[in-house]
């Protein structure tokens, strides 16, 4: 038999149970004390803030005072806060991010009539409003963005692919199916095809009578992987076979004269052979040879043209350099020739969990070398772009290559190399190439936000662009730098988009947004690419939120970016999750797609989606629309 709780510890248990009832004038009057205390700390922080108030634009003069209510009222945790006052029945500040002390003054009135007590409006005080923010944030979008499109609040930015450049068709589709801003990415090709790319954009907005944005994204301090040394030149011909094995359709080559660059119809590929030797060959020849596994091939010669030969083989072959074409004919017997122009393959690391990667100042990328069973190399190797991030690593540090698909510690630090443990990888191991991106989360990196090119390209942006992206931001330091140098432009009125997609960007966005208010134009990017790898995929979701909550707060227009609807773009077929995620940009004021050769569709259905969604909800808010699809309360079939 179990022994009976003490009474005193019974009776402490009883008080803890009991609900205290919402109406209870002193629960009341002690939760009007904690918003007052709340209240002051808000004002106080606003007075705090001070200098950075004063540099701000007047146009946004009262949205960052009202960001600096929201970062004191987001310094402690509110939840219990919250809860009291959700239990009451009034508002629990949770939807403030737009107008801060507009909010909780309401609340504070309330309470005050409920206990009975005199109350006086404190609008002086109070920056903004309910009504009074939501019109902030429209001419603040709009005033970046653009004026919105008919039926549609959220605008719709394109990625321009290097094709935009020379297809004036590809554009003026992109106008016609919705595109409100076209992003030209300065990381890819050239002055020229951004002219190029931006007169096809003017021109085909001004046929289609609709108003299209200009924004021109630097490429920003890029860190990536240097080149890699190409890997051997060799040709893989492989016959297409059934589920049963059986030949479809048999693998063809062209075979062609060495210095030849017309195509062989019907051949997928080609390689060079002499010209006296391919002037030999005629329809029904066969070649014989053995590839470069020692397997013996033949070819069969099945048409001929001005161009060279088709043949084709009903196995598989690997072609080299080394391999020896041998002619069969009766006639005039067995002939030979080397191959010439085998394409090389791209040049890849090959890295497993445990392996060890040596990431080098300068070079060209090498794999781990084995000759005759004896390793010459100890561990593959590779350059990046930016070596002076050496010197601001230390060891322990986490680093992520191509997107976070790749991911290792840093062992040790040389003089002219970094010694990487590969410690996240498939079970089968991964290929690394040049030119994919490099992070390090974990570093405190101190690289200026416009490199060399940044600034040679800013010339050619102040000239063609509506808006310009600052990559790889910082700090305000950075807009500082870039305000400065589109002043020396003629340009101070270009408008600027912060891209945050770094772990650093993130952890410094109130400075940023502050630095972005002294301009008339301003917005974010949530760069969900890289700021996944930087921050951990795991927080994505968390940290997304908190930018759009302190982009509303500081009532700046935000662009939704990175992989929406991108499996649409890429291959016609969207999937469920990403159809989710699209829907989830109505919370911005615009959402960013890349290019792809279905970006037409996923354009209109991107359309469709914010449609339907700004009926549901803005920001945070759900709006309670009717559901006409259950059609009311049906009647029981039992009555």
């Amino acid at each position: 038999m179990r022994n009976p709780q003490p009474a005193g510890n019974a009776m402490r248990k009883n008080r803890q149970l009991q609900i205290v009832d919402p109406w209870d004038e002193g629960a009341c009057k002690a939760l009007i004390d904690q918003l007052w205390s709340l209240r002051a700390s808000m004002l106080k922080n606003e007075v705090t803030l001070a200098p950075w108030l004063r540099s701000v634009d007047p146009g946004y003069r009262a949205s960052a005072r009202n960001l600096a209510h929201y970062l004191a009222l987001r310094r402690s945790d509110r939840r219990p806060l919250q809860e009291q006052l959700a239990r009451i029945g009034v508002s629990s500040l949770g939807r403030a991010e737009s107008h801060v002390l507009a909010n909780l003054d309401k609340v504070l009135g309330i309470l005050h009539r409920l206990t009975g007590q005199p109350w006086r409006a404190h609008s002086r005080d109070e920056p903004a409003g309910i009504q009074s923010s939501r019109k902030l944030l429209e001419r603040h979008t709009a005033d970046l963005l653009g004026a919105p499109p008919p039926g549609r609040t959220v605008r719709i930015m394109v990625t321009l692919p290097s094709e935009a450049a020379g297809d004036f068709g590809l554009v003026r589709g992109l106008v016609l199916s919705g595109m409100d801003i076209a992003r030209v990415n300065c990381a890819h090709d050239g002055a020229d095809e951004w002219k190029a790319m931006v007169a096809h954009v003017r021109r085909a907005a001004k046929a289609a009578g609709r108003p299209v944005r200009i924004l021109m994204d630097l490429g920003g301090p890029k860190l990536r992987t240097g080149p890699i040394a190409p890997g051997p030149a060799v040709l893989k011909l492989r016959p297409q076979r059934d589920d049963l094995g059986r030949i479809i359709a048999p693998a063809r080559v062209g075979l062609r004269t060495a210095v030849a660059t017309a195509p062989i119809v019907g051949a997928p590929v080609h390689v060079g052979v002499s010209t006296e030797w391919l002037g030999q060959m005629k329809a029904g020849d066969h070649i014989d040879l053995t590839d470069a596994r020692g397997a013996e091939r033949s070819l069969r010669v099945v048409r001929r043209d001005e161009s060279g030969v088709l043949a084709e083989c009903a196995q598989t072959v690997y072609l080299v350099p080394e391999t020896r074409l041998k002619l069969r004919r009766k006639v005039i017997g067995t002939r030979t020739n080397l191959l010439a122009e085998l394409p090389r393959r791209e040049g890849v690391l090959r890295l497993e969990r445990g392996s060890t990667l040596h990431l080098t100042r300068s070079g060209i990328g090498q794999p781990a070398h084995m000759e005759k069973g004896k390793r010459q190399r100890p561990a593959p190797a590779l350059a990046c772009t930016l070596p002076e991030v050496f010197e601001q690593v230390c060891v322990g540090e986490r680093i992520w290559f191509d997107d976070g698909r790749i991911g290792g510690v840093i062992r040790h630090i040389g003089k002219d190399r970094l010694e990487i443990e590969i410690t996240q990888a498939r079970d089968v191991g991964e290929k690394l190439a040049g030119d994919k991106g490099i992070n390090l989360p974990d570093s405190q990196l101190d690289l200026p936000a416009l490199s060399a090119k940044d600034i040679e390209d800013l010339k050619i942006v102040a000239k063609l662009a509506d808006l310009v992206g600052l990559s790889f931001v910082q700090g305000a330091r950075d807009v500082e730098t870039l305000r400065a140098r589109l002043i020396e432009l003629g340009a101070a009125d270009l408008g600027i988009v912060l891209k945050i997609e770094t772990r650093r960007s993130f952890e410094n966005l109130p400075e940023l947004l502050f630095s972005a208010m002294a301009g008339k134009a301003a917005g974010v990017m949530i760069a969900r690419g890289d700021l996944a790898v930087e921050c951990g995929y795991e927080r994505l979701a968390e940290v997304q939120e908190e930018i759009l909550w302190a982009a509303e707060a500081a009532h700046m227009p935000v662009i939704w970016a990175t992989q929406v609807l991108e499996t649409l773009a890429k291959t016609g077929l969207p999937s469920r999750a990403e159809i989710t995620d699209a829907a989830m940009g109505e919370r911005a004021e615009c959402v960013m797609l890349n290019k792809g050769p279905h970006i037409i569709e996923a354009m209109r259905t991107l359309d469709d989606i914010l449609h339907r969604m700004q009926a549901h909800q803005t920001k945070k808010r759900p709006l309670l629309r009717a559901l006409n699809a259950w059609g009311g309360t049906k009647k029981s079939a039992k009555n």
